[in-house]
């Protein structure tokens, strides 16, 4: 949309050049015949991928036409063209309407200042709205915590699949009999070539979509264990520069930060972008280099062998690398309140992606936590639910969560925020039914009926599987670089926790060779930049290792 005829014959030929073949190039020159465009592809059930706009047009403005826009197109991305005077005006639109994005007048050459981010958003575009022909086919109950289990792996591992409810949906109970299956078959997971998986485990999920299961060398520059934020980043650097590299991931990659609905405070995002783009950039990116990444293995023990490592995965199989990057992150804290252990995975879940707000609507969610995390998260589900109830034990937020998003979350009426307050107990049969909440400065309690509750609290390593010389704090924290040096209550002779003459490198573990990144690291910063700068500073440190040795 432009009113300039020049202009508008300039953009139109560009985006033709480049987008014709797949794409549908509509041209307007004011608001009001945009909107009555839209509105016919509205009616015709004709998605609109994304719409241009000239800020400065008479009667409306680009950015009054984006935002009405987005009522006819609610998927479409939006840009907006604009002159170098109107910058702040379109940062603002970021956050009013939701702008995905502002280019500066004039655009040449498109092959740098247009394409580029056309492609970004169209991409990001095409993989929020996939074709369904050959997505695979999941068939269980709601409240299974298999089912549940199952689609979150493909949805974080960004296969589109087609949900199946045996309660609700027709289809379901025909599938159902066609494979002559029964209640401990399920879930069903039809994929579609190959036979159909009864009750699968997410190996065997992975291995009938054709993912990459096991590693492909006999011997490695540099394991990777964990495909989070900073382990993705070591495999970019690390493959990118020249290491062969393996990454090893047990869930999906992206790790907590993965199932983030927004990251707003990462640098060069104004707009902010979700963990699922984050990730599959990251992921791609690594690929792209050479980088291999290993799905569904469970690292269960890491063994020194003379000048290499020898990473296990349980069931059976080993990797070996001469450098082993430690980069699983942490997983929230479990819960202790009574009952929540037998109804975990049936209405109560650590973490939430995009699946799970999608099937809250119209429902009263509970949020457990009060960092970033949970912010998100209850911004996410509050598009979807009737309301948010948001369960934080301090008495504010303003002490654990970023500004901006405590803001967003005051102003927000679908949110309600209870301070001073935790979970005690839980209650339900097939699934959850309601929670207890207690007030922690009076002890009063409440009962609140609810199906869903998603707890962030805290955050736990899980670096057991290191070994004794591995050297860790009390709350299970790799030690690393210079705190290998100081002596702790259970080993006070800080000599025994590092044995060479050298002194460790930064992120190098009390065993040489074998380096920490992210937040699974004593005193990181919980964030994914940080997380990201350690994973690529941790293969600076690979490089020294290995030419030392």
């Amino acid at each position: 949309m432009d009113d300039d005829p020049g202009v508008l014959a300039a953009i139109t030929r560009d985006l033709r050049r480049r987008y014709g073949d797949r794409y549908r190039i509509v041209k307007v020159t004011t608001g009001a015949e945009g909107l009555e465009v839209l509105a016919q592809l509205a009616l015709r059930d004709q998605p609109v991928a994304l719409i241009t706009a000239d800020q400065r047009m008479p009667h409306m403005t680009g950015i009054e036409m984006l935002g009405r826009a987005q009522e006819l197109a609610p998927g479409a991305k939006r840009v907006l063209l604009t002159a170098y005077a109107d910058t702040d005006v379109a940062i603002r639109a970021i956050n009013d309407i939701g702008l995905d994005y502002y280019l500066l007048k004039p655009w040449d050459p498109p092959d740098e200042r247009l394409y580029p981010v056309l492609d970004d958003l169209l991409d990001d575009w095409a993989h929020e709205h996939p074709e369904h022909d050959t997505d695979v086919r999941v068939v269980g109950h709601r409240w299974s915590e298999r089912s549940h289990e199952v689609k979150t792996f493909l949805a974080r591992n960004h296969v589109p699949y087609r949900w199946y409810d045996v309660e609700r949906d027709a289809e379901a109970q025909r599938l159902v009999a066609l494979a002559g299956a029964d209640t401990a078959d399920l879930p069903l997971v039809l994929v579609p070539e190959g036979e159909g998986l009864r009750a699968p485990s997410t190996l065997e999920v992975a291995e009938a979509l054709g993912l990459r299961t096991r590693a492909e060398q006999p011997l490695y520059d540099v394991c990777i264990v964990g495909a989070g934020p900073a382990g993705l980043a070591a495999a970019v650097y690390a493959a990118s520069e020249g290491l062969s590299t393996v990454i090893v991931e047990r869930e999906a990659p992206g790790g907590q930060a993965g199932q983030s609905a927004a990251i707003e405070n990462y640098l060069g995002f104004p707009k902010g972008l979700s963990g699922f783009d984050l990730t599959q950039r990251a992921s791609a990116q690594a690929s792209r280099f050479g980088a291999e990444l290993v799905l569904a293995r469970d690292v269960v023990a890491c063994e020194r062998r003379g000048p290499v490592h020898a990473v296990l995965l349980e069931g059976s199989g080993e990797i070996e690398a001469r450098a082993v990057i430690v980069a699983t992150g942490v997983a929230y804290r479990r819960l202790t309140a009574a009952g929540v252990d037998d109804l975990t995975g049936r209405g109560i879940y650590y973490g939430a992606n995009a699946a799970d707000a999608s099937q809250c609507q119209g429902d009263e969610v509970l949020v457990v936590g009060a960092a970033n995390s949970a912010g998100q998260a209850a911004l996410n589900l509050a598009r979807y639910a009737e309301r948010v109830v948001l369960v934080a034990r301090g008495p504010s937020l303003d002490t654990s969560m970023s500004r901006y998003l405590v803001a967003r979350i005051l102003a927000d009426p679908r949110i309600e925020v209870r301070y001073g307050t935790e979970v005690v107990a839980a209650q339900g049969n097939a699934h959850l039914e309601s929670v207890t909440l207690s007030d922690r400065a009076t002890g009063e309690t409440e009962q609140r009926a609810t199906s869903w509750l998603f707890v962030f609290i805290g955050a736990a390593p899980r670096t057991d599987w290191l070994g004794k010389d591995v050297a860790r704090d009390e709350h299970g924290f790799v030690v690393t670089g210079q705190d290998l040096a100081q002596p702790d209550a259970s080993q006070p002779d800080a000599s025994a926790r590092w044995p060479l003459a050298r002194p460790p490198f930064s992120l190098e573990t009390s065993v040489p060779g074998l380096f920490a990144a992210g937040d699974v690291r004593r005193e990181s910063m919980k964030r994914v930049a940080s997380a990201v700068g350690e994973g690529a500073m941790a293969v600076y440190h690979v490089h020294r290792y290995l030419a030392a040795t």
